[in-house]
């Protein structure tokens, strides 16, 4: 199907506005994160802002703790969703379809619902202000997007090489570990890179579960850093540039595998 030039030239406008739109409120916190932090300095840009943000904010301990809590759930959704996805989309079996739109569920519950008695739970369980109460809820609020993702790609895996898989004695791991997973790269990087941000930006739980100032995450600590400093926007902008930072990396290191696996899903879907 061919366009013309004027639908080209009306996609490309569109496009350019949205980019315009989405990148604008970036670059101003970034311009806002160099401009002098007290009135009567002088020059054009002010580095030191971070340095100072970084060592007065402490976002060097929450940046850690962020990262050890959104590795650990990346790592064990996607293991999980995998596993789940795999039995949903290629296996038949008695309460399949009950099993799986009840998972679905977890979908459709929000975290606000859950997060008091959620905590309640855990601190009878003696958890709260560890890693472990961020780590474990957070999986299972991951999962069931992961499954419905990962179950969707392996249904629409071709039969032809499973089968091939399997006549040559492969087993579900096997064919699991060695076939689908390879093929499906794009999937797997779509699901982690947005369970990433979703955990990244996760606000709510890390409130409700911790206390102590040694485990908080970037986006608590920027809160709280922001009681600090109301009067020093520079500064704050400097945090908010640091706590989003790393999700922008990450984004720029996957963004090919990212794009293809959305492609891939709006066209098999």
């Amino acid at each position: 199907m061919r366009t013309s030039r004027a639908e080209r030239a009306t996609a490309y406008a569109v496009l350019g506005l949205a980019t315009v739109l989405a990148l604008y409120p970036m670059l101003l916190i970034l311009v806002q994160a160099l401009q002098p932090d007290r009135i009567g300095d002088t020059g054009a840009f002010h580095i030191e802002n971070f340095k100072a943000a970084w060592v007065q904010g402490h976002f060097g301990t929450y940046l850690r703790n962020s990262v050890v809590v959104a590795v650990c759930v990346v790592v064990l959704s996607t293991a999980l969703a995998s596993l789940a996805g795999y039995a949903f989309g290629t296996m038949r079996f008695r309460g399949s379809s009950v099993l799986f739109y009840l998972l679905l569920l977890g979908l459709m519950v929000p975290s606000e619902a859950i997060v008091i008695p959620l905590y309640y739970d855990l601190r009878s369980l003696d958890l709260t202000n560890t890693y472990v109460s961020l780590v474990f809820p957070q999986v299972a609020q991951s999962l069931a997007f992961g499954t419905f993702w990962m179950r969707a790609y392996f249904r629409s895996a071709s039969t032809d090489i499973v089968e091939a898989a399997r006549m040559d004695g492969a087993g579900h791991f096997r064919i699991l570990w060695s076939v689908l997973l390879p093929m499906g790269r794009p999937a797997l990087a779509t699901m982690a890179l947005l369970i990433f941000m979703w955990t990244w930006n996760e606000f709510l739980l890390p409130l409700v579960m911790i206390t102590d100032e040694g485990l908080r995450t970037a986006p608590l600590g920027l809160s709280n850093f922001q009681g600090q400093y109301t009067s020093g926007t520079a500064l704050l902008a400097a945090g908010a540039v640091l706590v989003a930072l790393p999700v922008v990396l990450v984004f720029l290191f996957t963004q090919r595998h990212f794009i293809r696996g959305m492609v891939e899903g709006a066209v098999k879907g």
